[in-house]
């Protein structure tokens, strides 16, 4: 088999129990649903019962109740933040390093305790970029807050700032693994949001502060 082939194969198998089991925890610390939690604290409604149904801050700010959609955003930036610092300043590879990363922000949008059916994973995101690299986390944050101030859409506010964020990795950081995982993350956050872009194009999207329907 050609070097070029072979050489990403050696790469994985050179990842140890460990390392695997560093991965599992990041999945398990990203299936955490503090939209559910935060909203049981706060004697609200499951978020999955109102509005867009998706189990994230914006959502659980349509119950009007912000403290709750506070906790909600932070908790989730929080995770993401916590596995990819840990990982790092453990001395991990940038390979399981960015493994990490696809496994938290994977894990809250598809999370066991919710039977695989999570948020829209910005907010973890955001808290993941910030900690492998906190120009291009702020950067993409900047991005994102600009949409959403002068437009009021959070969905498109993301949108903008998963279409960013690969942009901003490739010109900060250059061509490398951390540029892969980051287009991985924004690809699979704009395929979460295709609904809120049909809404969009029609014009029945909700804007941020918005009632529960």
């Amino acid at each position: 088999m050609p070097a070029e082939l072979t050489a990403p194969l050696a790469t994985f198998q050179s990842l140890t129990p460990p390392d695997a089991l560093a991965l599992v925890a990041a999945y398990l610390l990203g299936s955490v649903p503090f939209a559910v939690i935060s909203s049981r604290l706060f004697g609200l409604a499951d978020p999955r019962t109102y509005g867009s149904g998706n189990p994230g801050a914006t959502n659980v700010l349509r119950s009007g109740n912000k403290a709750a959609a506070i906790l909600t955003l932070l908790g989730d930036a929080l995770k993401g933040w916590f596995a990819v610092w840990l990982a790092a300043y453990s001395g991990a590879t940038p390979l399981l390093v960015g493994l990490i990363m696809l496994a938290v922000f994977f894990g809250h949008l598809f999370p066991i305790f919710l039977k695989f059916k999570g948020g829209k994973g910005v907010a973890t995101a955001a808290g993941a970029l910030l900690a492998v690299s906190p120009a291009i986390g702020l950067a993409t944050l900047g991005v994102w807050l600009g949409i959403a101030l002068v437009l009021r859409y959070s969905s498109l506010a993301a949108i903008c700032a998963a279409v960013g964020a690969p942009l901003l990795t490739l010109w900060l950081h250059g061509a490398d693994e951390l540029t892969i995982t980051v287009g991985v993350m924004a690809l699979a956050l704009i395929v979460k949001h295709r609904h809120n872009l049909q809404r969009l194009i029609a014009g029945t999207e909700p804007k941020i502060g918005g009632k529960k329907t």
